[in-house]
């Protein structure tokens, strides 16, 4: 019984370990996609001023 507690223990702690590794994967993911966003905006705005 002992030893299945230790392994649902482990257990746990590696599923809660990747859990927060994909949070911040997923916060990182919003961070990039919005630079992308503010870099595609700046580079057209570029190309508008530069055309006129």
């Amino acid at each position: 019984m002992l030893k299945l507690a230790g392994i649902l223990l482990v257990l746990m702690i590696i599923f809660g370990v990747l859990g927060f590794v994909v949070d911040v994967a997923g916060g990182l993911a919003k961070i990039a996609f919005f630079v992308c966003l503010v870099g595609a905006g700046v580079s057209l705005a570029a190309k508008a001023i530069r055309k006129s």
